[in-house]
């Protein structure tokens, strides 16, 4: 493979007969090898640690619960499909009948493939609608075509419901691409992270697709509310108790179900260093010190006041934002001080569009994407207050 890549590299390269498609010729032979171009010469810094390696890492501490989230898909739809006696049948029912497992929800093969019946259409219109965008501005912009979308295009599904149309998911793909990040120049430029643009962009375009209890279960015709709906709805009758989030057997988005794992992503990202635990660690407190202030407070007519401060950690998409959205180095606030700060108010926001807005129970992307706009105006305080310090510290010298 490489010697046939080797060969037929000039071709590609200036002044050859296909030079426009350059862009697609580096991104099969970096994807499989090393980056063709690299730093030579007398350099102060010295890193194994490329773009590349930096979106492998991420993608590999995702995949964790993003199989067990294709696994509980699947066993939320077979529940269902057993209890309440559902016949189903089209492409799904013959996907079901050929593992041969049946509808038997104890069966580990039965929901996972069940669920994988889900998560690949929207996983390869991901892959085929975002690629297009992605090397169409890599072609007429002649850059390369970034490993970053490697991650995005795992992100995006896994932030949608299991039963949102295909359609859809590609028209708000496409706009959260072209508008979020390719206008702007592409990776490294974008200021909003653009997975949760994307899912914005659905969540305000077919607010019934993406939100509500008209969704989250991946059965044809059937509905259920998520937790979050359903305390806002029910109070402590919700049915649902602090360990079901934490593992993560409840309906939800398809890879934000299991707060456990998304722990031990957060963990990996934080250990390789590619993620700030300083981000997690504001975002956690903002969330936990709001929270239970409003715990305090308490409410007679807004159940949401009185949700346990703890359990806004496990259910929702606290923890997978948490560990995979508010990380997002482009996106985020630079400086220390202001990686702090950053989580804070993205954890605050998420607080409080969850509880004082009791119609919408869930905050995560609202307050990420909020946090992502005044990330900048974050950093250039700390940087206005590094400058002056240390002009104070030369002026007593």
């Amino acid at each position: 493979m490489k010697r046939f890549l080797d060969k037929i590299a000039p071709h590609f390269h200036k002044g050859g007969k296909y030079e426009r498609f350059f862009p697609i010729f580096e991104m099969v032979d970096t994807f499989i090898y090393d980056p063709l171009l690299k730093t030579t010469g007398k350099t102060h810094i010295r890193d194994g640690l490329d773009l590349k390696r930096t979106m492998i890492i991420v993608f590999f501490a995702i995949l964790p619960a993003a199989i067990f989230g294709i696994y509980n898909v699947g066993y939320q739809a077979n529940s269902i499909i057993v209890n309440s006696k559902i016949a189903v049948g089209g492409f799904r029912g013959f996907f079901i009948d050929l593992i041969g497992s049946g509808y038997d929800p104890n069966s580990i093969l039965s929901n996972f493939i069940h669920g994988l019946s889900y998560f690949l259409p929207l996983y390869i219109v991901t892959l085929v609608v975002g690629g297009f965008w992605e090397v169409l501005f890599a072609v007429v912009r002649k850059h390369e075509v970034a490993e970053a979308f490697l991650v995005t295009s795992l992100l995006y599904p896994l932030i949608l419901p299991p039963t949102v149309p295909l359609w859809q998911a590609a028209v708000a793909l496409s706009i959260g691409l072209v508008f979020g990040k390719e206008v702007f120049g592409g990776t490294g430029k974008n200021f909003i992270n653009p997975a949760l643009f994307s899912r914005a962009i659905l969540f305000f375009s077919y607010p019934q697709a993406i939100t509500g209890n008209n969704v989250w279960v991946a059965v044809d015709g059937y509905s259920k509310a998520t937790p979050l709906s359903a305390f806002s709805e029910k109070g402590f009758d919700f049915g649902y108790t602090f360990m079901d989030g934490l593992w993560g057997f409840i309906p939800g988005s398809i890879g934000e179900t299991s707060a456990v794992l998304c722990l031990v992503g957060a963990l990996i990202l934080v250990i390789t260093g590619v993620g700030s635990w300083r981000v997690m660690v504001g975002m956690f407190l903002g969330m936990g010190i709001t929270t239970y202030i409003f715990n305090i407070i308490g409410s007679d007519t807004n159940n949401m006041f009185n949700i346990p401060f703890y359990y806004h950690f496990v259910f929702g998409g606290f923890m997978f934002g948490l560990a995979f959205m508010i990380t997002d180095p482009v996106s985020s606030s630079m400086t220390n001080g202001g990686k702090l700060v950053y989580g804070g108010v993205v954890g605050f926001m998420n607080a409080l569009v969850r509880v004082v807005n009791p119609a919408f129970p869930e905050g995560t992307m609202l307050a990420i994407l909020f946090g992502n706009i005044f990330a900048p105006f974050i950093d250039s305080f700390f940087i206005n207050y590094y400058i002056k310090k240390r002009e104070k510290r030369y002026e007593r010298v």
